[in-house]
Parts: structure tokens; sequence; C-alpha cells
């Protein structure tokens, strides 16, 4: 584990898009995910359920996915995306995406450039390991802010311990595909996935950093 500050792996903590060849010890593996269940939950239910993808079964997955973005399969995902965005939050993303593409040498024009970044996601961003986040179709949106505060909890206990991740609405465009890998019963719905393992510093994107709205922004005080 790394020598940092809780206020350091906060703010070091972001979205890597590119990582080495290089698979995490298993032991790294259970103590991030077992400081991970640590996180809070509404009376203390943990309705979350990770489901990691390693080795050959990342392989298969991988491959699956490419397949059927390739073949422009049909996206049935168990949770509805967001609405269409107004302002701030289109301009947030507008900004996010513009920095990503800068670092990456394409310009907003460049379809295909765009198209080729879009893909990435269902390389997993050549990271060794995904994590599936799921949730019991039982639960509804508190226990889904819930497994917000595991994932949260679950990527600073990477950074700990000198990993990288990558937070992927993406990964569950398919959630059949990861309840046949894993043998999961059909209640179990996938929320979304974290990419992760060891960042390539030579990767383009990974030069992306974003800022975040002031605090007068976001934050109310009264009283």
């Amino acid at each position: 584990m790394t020598d940092m500050s809780f206020e350091e792996a906060v703010k070091s903590r972001r979205s890597v898009r590119g990582f080495l060849d290089k698979r995490v010890p298993d032991d790294v593996l259970k103590d991030v995910f077992d400081i991970a269940r640590w996180a809070p939950s509404g009376t203390n239910v943990q309705p979350w359920h990770t489901c990691v993808a390693s080795g050959e079964v990342r392989d298969r997955m991988r491959a699956e996915m490419l397949h059927r973005v390739s073949n422009k399969e049909k996206v049935i995902t168990d949770h509805p995306g967001d609405g269409k965005l107004g302002e701030p939050w289109r301009g947030r993303k507008r900004a996010c995406a513009k920095v990503l593409y800068d670092a990456m040498g394409i310009e907003w024009e460049d379809k295909a450039g765009r198209g080729r970044a879009a893909m990435r996601n269902f390389e997993l961003f050549d990271a060794p390991h995904a994590a599936f986040l799921c949730m019991d179709e039982t639960f509804g949106v508190q226990s889904a802010a819930d497994v917000g505060m595991y994932a949260q909890t679950l990527m600073l206990a990477m950074t700990a311990h000198g990993l990288a991740s990558c937070a992927q609405g993406t990964l569950r465009n398919y959630p059949d595909m990861v309840r046949q890998e894993f043998g999961l019963a059909p209640e179990l719905k996938v929320l979304f996935g974290i990419s992760f393992g060891y960042e390539d510093p030579n990767v383009p994107a990974n030069n992306a950093r974003t800022i975040r709205a002031p605090l007068e922004e976001t934050v109310q005080f009264a009283g």
C-alpha cells in the first residue's frame, strides 16, 4: 500500500484509460475488495454483488463485447440511462469529452476518431481486470446510491494500493453476458463496471485532467 493521506487519495484518483499488461497479485486484489466491503449502506443491507473478471474470463468477456459492438447488436441494459441533460450538466460533460479528445489528439469533428476512442471502452482500455457491480432487482434508487458509495470506497482502496481504475457505464450494456459468465441468478442486475490494473503512463489519454465545479456551485450551507 502506498503512503498517502485520505485527501491525496481522493484528489489523485482519476479515470485511467490505458493499462499495462500486468496482472494485479491475488493478495492485493483481496485486500482492496476486503476494504471496500466496509462501505456504508442504509440499514447495513450491503446490496452490492461484485463479479471480478481476470485472466481467461476477462479475455473471453472482452472478446464477446467487441464482437457484439462490431456487429451492432442491440443493447438491452438492466437499468435505464440518464435523461436528456440540460445545463450545467451538459456543459460539464462536453468539457470532459474535450479534455479527453485533446489529450488523444482527436478533433471534435473527427467522428471516426471519436468512434475508435469509444471502442476502447469495450477493450477495457487493456486493463487486466474488470469488476461488474450488480444489485438484486428488489432494490431501488436508494440502494443504488449505496452501491455508488461501495464503488467509491473500492476505487479509493485501489488508489491507495497503487492501482488505477476507470468506472464505466458501458460495461452494463450486455448484462446477460455477465450473468451467464458468472452463473448469476436472473434477479441480479448489472449497474456498471470498473476496469482496473496498473496505469500505462505512455497512453496519451492518461494525460487528460478534469476539474471540478467550485464549492459554491454544488453545495449550500445554511444556519
